[in-house]
C-alpha cells in the first residue's frame, strides 16, 4: 500500500494545488492520501483566508482522502520548526511512504545533499553563517551566502544560491532534514513548481498563486474574479463562507488587538518570544509607540535582516501566548503530541483504521477527549488550538457566527 503525505496549508485550494495533487499521485502511484495541513493561522504569520474545516473540505472535493491538522504551535515559527511538526506527524502515523512536495529546483539529490550538510553542520558553515548575521543579512540569507562559501570549487555555487534562496526549496530542504532527524523511511519526491511562483502575482492561464488570489479577494471583494483560478467545488466553498459571513479573514482585522497587545508589553516581555532576540524587542517596543496602523509598524520594523515573515509570526505568536520555553519545551519531548483529524473520505476511512493500529501518537476525531489525557503537554498543544480557532472565530464578518468552543462542538468534516 502506498501512502502519500503532503503538508498543505490550501489558502485557498487552488487550480495549482489540484495539479500538484494530482501529479503527485501519479509520480509515486499513490493508493491513498494524507495532508497535514495548517489550522485557522499559516505559516507566514497570517490568518487563514477561510476557516480549517471549510479548507479540509477543499482537499477532500479535490482528491486527498485523510486531512489531519497541524498544531498552531508549530504553524506560527519558522520553516525549520513548521516542518519538523508537519513531518512528525506523517512518520507518526507510520503508515505513510512517500512525502511529495513542489519546489523552485524540482529535482531531489540536490536537496538531499544541502540537507544533510545542514545537518551536519560544518564548522566552516557555523563560523561563516554568524558573520554573515553580524553583517546584518536575515537568517536565510546568511546561511545561503555560508553554505555557497563551503562548497564554493566542488560544486556550481550559482545553483546552490539559486536553490537555498527560494521559498519552496527552503521548505523542502527542512521536510528532508526532518525526516533525516527522525530516522524515517517515508522517501521524500519533489515536483517543480508549475507556472505561478510562490510570491507571485501574476497569472498563467487558469493558474496563479494563493498569494494573488487573496490579494483579489482583499481588494475587490468580488469572488467572481478568482473563480477561473479554482476548481468549481473549491470556489462554490469559499463562496459559501462569504454568504454566511465566515470568510473572508485577513490580518488587517486584527489589527487592534495585536497593537493593544503590543503597547501593554515590556521589552521584556516581548524578547520571550520565539524569533525575538539580539534587541528586536526594542524596535518592535519602539515601533508600537510611534505608529497606529499594523502595517506601519511592520514596516518600520522591518529590515533585511527581519524579515516580513518573521515578524508577523512574532505578532501572532504574542496573540496565542506561545512563547519560547513553550515551543521548547514541546520540542524536549519530541514535537507534536497528537494526530488531530479535520476531514476524511471512505478512503480516509481505512487509512484512519490502519493508522490506528501502527500509530506511535494518539489520534483525536473527537477533540473533547483531549480531557482524558494524562499528558500535560499535550493538553496545553491542544488548547492552544481551540484558543487560535476562537480568537480567529472573533473576526468573521458576521458577528452571529463569531462563537466560541467551536472546535469542540465542530465535529470533522466527513465524506462518504
Amino acid at each position: 500500500m502506498k501512502v502519500l503525505g503532503l503538508v498543505t496549508e490550501y489558502n485557498p485550494f487552488h487550480n495549482g494545488h489540484k495539479y500538484h495533487l494530482d501529479l503527485s499521485k501519479k509520480i509515486t502511484g499513490a493508493d491513498f492520501t494524507v495532508c497535514v495541513m495548517s489550522g485557522n493561522f499559516i505559516q507566514r504569520g497570517e490568518p487563514a483566508l477561510l476557516n480549517k474545516w471549510s479548507r479540509a473540505r477543499m482537499a477532500l472535493e479535490n482528491g486527498v482522502d485523510l486531512v489531519i491538522e497541524l498544531p498552531v504551535s508549530y504553524v506560527l515559527q519558522s520553516a525549520e520548526f513548521f516542518a519538523f511538526g508537519a513531518v512528525k506527524i506523517l512518520d507518526s502515523l507510520n503508515i505513510v511512504t512517500h512525502l511529495c512536495f513542489g519546489s523552485e529546483w524540482g529535482q531531489i539529490d540536490e536537496l538531499k545533499e544541502i540537507a544533510k550538510i545542514l545537518i551536519e553542520e560544518p564548522e566552516e558553515i557555523s563560523q561563516k553563517y554568524k558573520y554573515y548575521l553580524k553583517e546584518g543579512h536575515s537568517f536565510v540569507k546568511a546561511r545561503e551566502r555560508a553554505v555557497v562559501d563551503y562548497l564554493k570549487g566542488s560544486v556550481d555555487a550559482q545553483s546552490i544560491g539559486h536553490i537555498l534562496s527560494s521559498p519552496n526549496n527552503i521548505l523542502g530542504i527542512e521536510y528532508i532534514k526532518a525526516l533525516y532527524r527522525l530516522g524515517s523511511s517515508i522517501q521524500p519526491v519533489t515536483l517543480k513548481r508549475h507556472k505561478a511562483g510562490y510570491h507571485s502575482l501574476e497569472a498563467y492561464d487558469n493558474i496563479t498563486s494563493a498569494t494573488a488570489i487573496r490579494n483579489l479577494l482583499e481588494s475587490s471583494h468580488y469572488p467572481d474574479r478568482i473563480k477561473p483560478y479554482m476548481p468549481a467545488a473549491s470556489f462554490s466553498i469559499l463562496a459559501n463562507e462569504i454568504d454566511m459571513g465566515k470568510a473572508p479573514v485577513f490580518t488587517q482585522q486584527f489589527e487592534q488587538v495585536l497593537l493593544t497587545l503590543l503597547r501593554k508589553m515590556s521589552a521584556a516581555q516581548l524578547s520571550n518570544f520565539p524569533d525575538v532576540n539580539e534587541g528586536l524587542e526594542n524596535r518592535i517596543k519602539d515601533a508600537v509607540n510611534r505608529f497606529g496602523t499594523y502595517e506601519s509598524v511592520i514596516s518600520n520594523i522591518k529590515t533585511k535582516r527581519y524579515t516580513r515573515t518573521r515578524l508577523q509570526r512574532i505578532m501572532f505568536n504574542v496573540l496565542l501566548g506561545i512563547t519560547k520555553d513553550l515551543l521548547n519545551t514541546f520540542q524536549k519531548y519530541g514535537g507534536p503530541q497528537y494526530i488531530r483529524i479535520l476531514g476524511l473520505n471512505s478512503k480516509g476511512r481505512i487509512l484512519l483504521k490502519e493508522a490506528a493500529k501502527k500509530a506511535s501518537l494518539p489520534i483525536f476525531i473527537k477533540p473533547s477527549l483531549y480531557r482524558k489525557s494524562c499528558n500535560p503537554l499535550l493538553r496545553q498543544m491542544m488548547e492552544l488550538d481551540f484558543l487560535s480557532t476562537d480568537l480567529y472565530a472573533l473576526h468573521y464578518p458576521n458577528p452571529r457566527e463569531r462563537l466560541g468552543n467551536i472546535d469542540i462542538t465542530t465535529s470533522p468534516i466527513i465524506m462518504e
